[in-house]
């Protein structure tokens, strides 16, 4: 979920790998020497960039996390004056973005989360309930006929929704990049409608 337009550095093509081949084979299915291989370094090498399986994992898991809010801080911060639909369009769009573009850090989330250490995990749980909030806000401001609880679980219900983008990976299932996101905003910005009529 990264803005740059720069050649990534070796760190994070590691990162890359790692999310990759865990997702693909699981955690311990994976030895370093493979995540080295596949970014053209020997598995020793990647010591020089991480203490080991367990510190990328963390990285991963705790920086995805920790990205998705940034980004929703900084897109809530320049939607300033902005009418509270366009700021929901924009998050939906933001979490859009990672649920395509970051399929491995979602299956890895799913298996892998109670792997982390009981700090990286708390830490990871921390991130992600201030998304979520900061969300019921926006989704609150939209819906104001909505309760708190009710916008909650309609978020966690999006969440679900778009992050379900690594089952729809079969080859020709999907109307391109453009057309999915299409849909999974209308379905998102529809799922919200719906909590609110009832």
């Amino acid at each position: 979920m990264t803005t740059r337009t720069d050649a990534p550095t070796r760190r994070e093509q590691i990162l890359k790998e790692a999310a990759r081949l865990f997702a693909e084979r699981g955690f311990h299915g994976v030895g370093v020497d493979e995540i080295g291989a596949a970014v053209g370094i020997s598995g020793p090498g990647l010591y020089r960039h991480f203490a080991g399986k367990d510190a990328m994992l963390a990285e991963l898991l705790v920086g995805i996390s920790g990205q998705l809010l940034t980004g929703a801080k900084r897109r809530l911060a320049e939607a300033d004056g902005v009418p509270a639909e366009e700021v929901l369009d924009s998050l939906i769009e933001g979490h859009i973005d990672f649920a395509l573009d970051d399929r491995p850090l979602i299956t890895l989330h799913d298996r892998e989360l109670d792997r982390l250490r009981d700090s990286d995990r708390k830490l990871v749980r921390q991130l992600q309930r201030q998304y979520v909030e900061l969300w019921v806000s926006v989704v609150r401001r939209v819906y104001p006929q909505l309760p708190e609880p009710a916008a909650r679980s309609a978020v966690h219900s999006v969440f679900g929704l778009l992050n379900s983008t690594p089952h729809l990976a079969r080859p020709g299932s999907l109307p391109g990049r453009a057309g999915t996101a299409e849909l999974l905003h209308r379905m998102a910005r529809g799922a919200f409608a719906a909590a609110a009529q009832g």
